[in-house]
């Protein structure tokens, strides 16, 4: 296994710099595992190295560690991979070099999320060294190394894997940095769901002089994404901001100004609340493209398809236990009260939600996924006692 030289396990910030010199993009490991691993086996961690493939796509390496064997399990969730850095230039200092500046760990990860990974280890440390081992309970991490792309050999096979054994998860804190200015801004208690449609019309390729021996799929693609673009989907909910539908490419893939193309082709992302599921969008959509080609009049019963993508239904964890601890702890720290929020991209808490009550609590994401993507130095200590203060209070003795 690789050492690490990651210091004082109370203190997040040499582990947080020894994950970070791990280039572990998605679906690279690059020994980022084999580092949390051994910090967690010094604190008396049981752990499991849960690697899964799939035809098709990448092997992924994932890690589960247990401290205890009683009931409740508390479970913090969280990934070790990250998103490439893009144009390494573009960034002040080595993307992988952890290197501090102006009270900031810079680095890619440092926010989303080697950063609170660290924090959490660091409670746990603290929160063991005062409480000792017989605390009432279990303490379990569930690492994965795919979130950041397909997320298809991650926490969803290794909650199966869970199950198989017979472990149970009672609450758990997913990690992601879910503050979008300070620590304490906001907590994450659901998150909406996520479809993507790829769609294709097609006509019959010509010259532009003569149209008429031709069919122009082109007008026909822009009127469809025209009639689903200008369609409120919803005003929103209690807990949820309104449905959003983006179009995020349009493409014929034609080089010649003189050429009517055969096919022309368009991708839409629909970020939705908990009033529609992926099926009822699919339905919806679906009629409303027919009743739009229907509507174009000759030659509109161009043939078109759209296959689906989807990446993750709408959820909700009520406001319970779970998320009013996080909030006193934040508010106990920081002086600042989370507001309790849906909104933002997915996380594996959408796979997660089905086994156990969920929230999500981390650091400052301002910078994740950018050039220079950094943490302050006192977020990292604030957050460890957040989570520090989140385990006290949630194995309270009587």
């Amino acid at each position: 296994m690789a050492s690490a030289d990651s210091g004082n396990l109370a203190e997040p910030l040499g582990l947080a710099q020894a994950l970070i010199r791990h280039a572990s993009v998605t679906p690279k490991d690059e020994g980022t595992l084999d580092v949390l691993q051994k910090a967690l086996e010094s604190l008396g961690f049981t752990c499991h190295r849960l690697p899964f493939s799939e035809a098709g796509t990448a092997d992924i390496d994932n890690l589960y560690a247990r401290f205890g064997t009683k009931d409740p399990n508390f479970c913090y969730a969280g990934h070790t991979d990250v998103v490439p850095v893009g144009d390494a230039k573009g960034w002040t200092v080595d993307p992988f070099a952890a290197e501090i500046i102006n009270d900031h760990l810079y680095g890619r990860g440092a926010a989303d999320m080697k950063g609170g990974i660290a924090c959490f280890v660091a409670a746990v440390a603290k929160f063991l060294k005062a409480r000792g081992p017989d605390f009432g309970g279990s303490i379990s991490l569930l690492i994965t190394g795919d979130e950041e792309a397909v997320a298809i050999n991650g926490t969803r096979k290794m909650l199966d894997w869970l199950q198989t054994k017979g472990e149970k998860l009672d609450s758990c804190l997913v990690g992601e940095p879910t503050n979008p200015l300070r620590l304490g801004d906001m907590m994450k208690i659901g998150r909406r769901g996520s479809l993507v449609g790829m769609i294709t019309v097609h006509g019959s390729q010509g010259h532009t002089a003569y149209p008429h021996l031709a069919d122009n799929p082109i007008p026909r693609l822009l009127r469809m994404l025209s009639t689903i673009v200008n369609h409120k989907l919803d005003d929103g909910t209690e807990h949820f901001q309104a449905s959003t539908l983006e179009v995020a490419t349009i493409d014929v893939g034609n080089t010649a100004t003189n050429i009517i193309p055969a096919k022309a082709s368009a991708t839409f992302n629909i970020r939705f609340n908990d009033r529609h599921t992926s099926e009822s969008l699919i339905k919806h959509l679906t009629k409303t493209f027919d009743e739009t080609v229907g509507a174009m009049g000759p030659g509109g019963a161009t043939r078109y398809e759209v296959k689906w993508q989807r990446n993750g239904e709408a959820f909700l964890c009520p406001p319970g236990k779970l998320s009013t601890i996080i909030g006193k702890a934040a508010e106990k720290v920081t002086g600042r009260k989370p507001e309790l929020s849906t909104s933002g991209g997915t996380s594996d808490a959408r796979f997660i939600h089905r086994l156990c009550p969920v929230a999500e609590f981390g650091l400052v994401g301002q910078t994740m996924h950018k050039a220079d993507e950094r943490v302050a130095l006192a977020d990292l200590t604030q957050l460890t006692e957040i989570y520090r203060s989140v385990l006290e209070d949630y194995f309270a003795r009587d």
